[in-house]
């Protein structure tokens, strides 16, 4: 139901003048002030533009987290730095901190997050003004009346709800800002494992190229025996079979490294001669492993996705408070109106007269609940803030697990790295020269010799993953307490592991 409440007033005179003292001309003269006040006291509390769309927020949280450079490509200029860093840092072999900033650098999709950031500051700017007044202008004309009225409508509602609207903008311009970040942090942890997973690609390959050239040598051998009788047919077709399964690993092992460079490629927003970049052929050493105290605590503090959890509350605390305070008004419009009225009739005596008149009206509008008296708005909003409470209170757990999970999957794989380089890998070649020595005391067939370095090629190739997963579990544990992503511990063992050779 809409309530209208009107106080017009009109006057009246003859001959076509309307009395200059009358209230219907000084009403409007006697508003000018107070209206122009208040314009004035609104503009001045309207939020403007930033000179960098919100990115100074970004800058300083990213780099304190990564201590990486982010910067917005706004124009060409920017490009053309952005493009000279990138073509440095692509000249030497690619490290794991030069990738990141590479991507942080070149990347579309980080690009068009700050574009989003822009588009949030237009939102709260857009938020932070007056709402726009209608002007409306009509004329209706006849034989003898002419009528002509002007009418200005503005949104009450919508004004006396400005300063709380205006800061609950704010409030979401702060959590676009946090989301930005965010989204910086795990594109930097996403390319860093990505860079992990290539690398320990490339040393996967190496690895097999040099089984693969000892094979083949072996192969050419047992070849020569078994055409001079020193060798039966059933140890020669097995060590055959054995140079065989080296080339096939040997491609697999070449796939896969194409496709976790690729990945690396799109990571790093790469195209054409750029992707042509160098990456080591093997992981580096594992270092001493870190040692954490209080890491809850820590990941709570600094995670990005429990600070904007927390904005985010705080948000909806303040447009519920909004909402409890209009739950009894849908709508409350002001109407300002000005009708010119001009007519003439015919004397008595048969002379025409003209009559003019001015009036000037204003108008309230209000809109009266009559079925709903805003409990389903304020019910509405009270759920939407428990709801955001209660994530809050999940995230805040799933927080702290994550944090001892990843430091758990970071200590446990600096100790199966260990592990392979300390025992595996040693006891592997003292098997297979023992076994060779004995083979070549004709103390044992080709058959054990072959399983042994077999299972020394497997254990190899392991280490090299545990190597990998250790690399990526550091980067997890990192980010598992600044946010942005916690992924994997790395992909699954590639091929069969060694107890898999039990079967060969």
């Amino acid at each position: 139901m809409t309530s209208r409440i009107s106080t017009p007033h009109r006057t009246r005179a003859p001959s076509g003048k309307a009395d200059a003292t009358s209230p219907g001309r000084r009403a409007p003269a006697l508003l000018r002030p107070g209206l122009a006040s208040g314009v004035a006291l609104l503009l001045a509390g309207c939020v403007g533009f930033s000179g960098d769309g919100g990115m100074a927020g970004v800058v300083s949280g990213s780099s304190a987290s990564i201590g990486k450079d982010v910067v917005r490509i706004s124009d060409d200029q920017s490009a053309a730095v952005a493009k000279e860093r990138v073509d440095r840092l692509l000249r030497r072999p690619l490290t794991a901190d030069a990738a990141v900033q590479v991507a942080l650098l070149n990347n579309r999709g980080l690009q068009a997050a700050f574009n989003q950031l822009g588009v949030a500051e237009a939102q709260m700017v857009a938020a932070s003004l007056p709402p726009n007044p209608r002007f409306g202008i009509s004329k209706l004309s006849g034989r003898f009346e002419v009528e002509i009225e002007r009418q200005v409508v503005g949104n009450l509602l919508a004004l006396a709800t400005l300063p709380a609207r205006a800061e609950i903008a704010r409030d979401q311009f702060g959590i676009a800002r946090r989301q930005t970040v965010e989204a910086v942090l795990k594109l930097a942890a996403d390319t860093r494992r990505q860079y992990w997973r290539a690398v320990a690609a490339n040393a996967e390959v190496a690895f097999y190229q040099q089984a693969k050239a000892t094979g083949t040598a072996t192969t050419e051998l047992f070849r020569r025996l078994g055409e001079s009788g020193g060798v039966n047919k059933i140890d020669q077709a097995r060590e055959f079979a054995f140079d065989a399964e080296l080339t096939v690993q040997l491609a697999e092992a070449r796939r896969r490294q194409g496709e976790e460079r690729e990945r690396l490629v799109r990571q790093l927003g790469l195209w054409g001669a750029d992707a042509r970049f160098r990456l080591p052929s093997d992981l580096p050493a594992t270092p001493r492993p870190q040692t954490a105290k209080a890491i809850e605590a820590e990941a709570l503090r600094q995670r990005i996705d429990m600070q904007i959890a927390r904005d985010e509350l705080a948000m909806l605390a303040r447009s519920l408070g909004l909402t409890q305070a209009v739950r009894f008004i849908n709508d409350a419009e002001l109407l300002g109106r000005r009708t010119y009225d001009r007519g003439r009739d015919i004397t008595e005596h048969g002379s025409v007269r003209r009559e003019s008149a001015r009036s000037t009206t204003l108008e309230l509008e209000i809109e009266i609940p009559i079925y709903d008296f805003g409990q389903s708005k304020v019910a509405m909003a009270e759920q939407t803030y428990m709801q955001a409470a209660n994530r809050l209170a999940e995230k805040a757990v799933n927080i702290r697990s994550e944090a001892r999970e990843a430091y758990a999957s970071y200590r446990a794989s600096h100790d199966i790295v260990r592990q392979y380089q300390n025992n595996v890998l040693p006891l592997r070649k003292i098997i297979q020269d023992e076994s060779l020595l004995q083979y070549n005391g004709m103390l044992t067939d080709v058959t054990e010799l072959l399983t042994d370095a077999r299972n020394r090629i497997l254990s190899n190739v392991a280490a090299i993953n545990a190597r990998r997963d250790f690399w990526i579990a550091h980067t997890n544990f990192r980010h598992a307490l600044i946010g942005g992503g916690v992924g994997s511990s790395g992909g699954a063992m590639v091929g069969p592991t060694p107890a898999a050779a039990a079967g060969h």
